[in-house]
């Protein structure tokens, strides 16, 4: 089901156009996940004022909250260039550990602090700023710019971006190239643009065996030696080498359980669960065969175990280098003086979604802080990612221009 809100508008008392203060004011808005927060709210109208036709779709599934998202833009010809990101954070935690009131936006020695400073209030803060910037020095520029956000990209991800991208996609909005301002920097912003992302594969491991005394084994069949014999089998030679954008696929085991608290007992079960973070050697499919594969060649026939692999809409995916990625890089090469990274590390993003509607590449702040007690950003980054963003927008229009 699709709906929209009614139309709201907050007054605003500053200029939309200052990436800072529309940093402090979003970060205001108290938007965790699955809770709008104001955050669409100030957006919709920031842009609205600007001359964006804006959409602000719900959607909802069985189970799963319902979830605002926000489709926005300005033009009417291609090309489309599309700037995505998020408006929902993660929870703050324990307040009483932060020692700046989480959703306040205060600015200290130019740092400013509050959740979702870094991931992602600040990185599409910045970028809105840089597009009504450069909207409002070149009225009639060719193209369109349009704004792609969710409020469901720290949450199941289930009635956000995926569902937003068919919603435009339904209305015949098709785009050109992308932009996702996740916080792609490690510690300076000349570090690193995302031209990929790996993806990942959740597995559950269950070994059966018989509960019995310690003192009379051979009345039982412990499990854990064969877990530890089946997890060893798993991790025993490498899924792969890497590849030219892509480092080896890596397999953690993230919980081993038996819930048996007693020391003079033989569980009757072990279990445990694995992810596995896949590069673009692997699909969710082709990856959860070999695992099955090892597995059965490791327990032989006695073995009674089951493997469950949780479903997955996350797979590899590359943006080949080319002129766009090169546009990008030259736009944070030309404001930082030096010359970024093209990486596929980290995480998940919503880039896997929006890889099938058009190219893709990922760059923000400093992420250093996300998720984490006292989360903030540097003023001066948020500056920079403005800078970065207008002269991105510049370029890729006057090529099309030429073009």
């Amino acid at each position: 089901m699709t709906t929209e809100p009614a139309a709201s508008a907050p007054a605003l008392s500053f200029d939309p156009a200052d990436p800072v203060a529309l940093t402090q004011a979003l970060v205001r808005c108290p938007s965790v996940t699955p809770q709008e927060g104001g955050a669409l709210a100030l957006l919709a109208a920031v842009l609205g004022a600007e001359g964006y036709d804006v959409h602000r779709p719900v959607f909802s599934e069985p189970g799963m909250p319902d979830i605002e998202n926000l489709y926005a833009r300005i033009g009417t010809q291609a090309p489309v260039f599309v700037i995505a990101g998020h408006s929902d954070v993660v929870p703050v935690g324990d307040e009483a550990a932060w020692s700046r009131e989480p959703f306040a936006g205060a600015i200290e020695n130019g740092i400013l602090y509050g959740r979702g400073a870094c991931d992602m209030k600040g990185g599409l803060a910045s970028m809105v700023s840089a597009a009504i910037r450069y909207r409002r020095e070149n009225p009639q520029a060719p193209g369109s710019i349009a704004f792609l956000v969710t409020g469901d990209e720290e949450g199941p991800a289930v009635n956000g971006t995926v569902k937003l991208l068919k919603w435009a996609h339904e209305r015949g909005e098709r785009f050109d190239h992308c932009i996702l301002g996740e916080p792609t920097n490690p510690a300076a912003m000349s570090d690193m643009v995302k031209i990929g992302r790996r993806g990942s594969l959740s597995g559950e491991l269950t070994v059966k065996g018989i509960q019995g005394h310690v003192g009379y084994p051979h009345l039982a069949d412990n499990p854990i030696r064969v877990m530890v014999r089946l997890l060893a089998a798993l991790d025993a030679a490498p899924l792969d080498t890497g590849t030219e954008h892509f480092d080896a696929s890596n397999l953690e085991v993230t919980t081993l359980d038996v819930g048996n608290p007693a020391t003079n007992v033989i569980p009757a079960q072990a279990k445990a669960v694995f992810n596995i973070r896949f590069n673009d050697v692997w699909m969710p499919e082709t990856l959860a065969a070999e695992i099955e594969r090892r597995l059965q060649e490791a327990a032989g026939n006695a073995v009674r175990y089951e493997i469950k692999f949780r479903p997955t809409n996350s797979v590899a995916f590359l943006t080949q280098p080319g002129p766009f990625v090169a546009m990008v890089a030259d736009a944070v090469e030309a404001e930082t003086g030096k010359r970024p990274a093209l990486s596929t590390t980290g995480g998940t993003s919503d880039a896997r979604f929006i890889k099938n509607y058009c190219p893709v590449v990922e760059y923000g702040v400093v992420g250093k802080t996300m998720h984490q007690i006292d989360e903030c950003v540097a003023v001066a980054d948020l500056s920079a990612l403005e800078r970065i963003t207008h002269r991105l927008l510049a370029s890729y229009f006057a090529v099309q221009h030429r073009a």
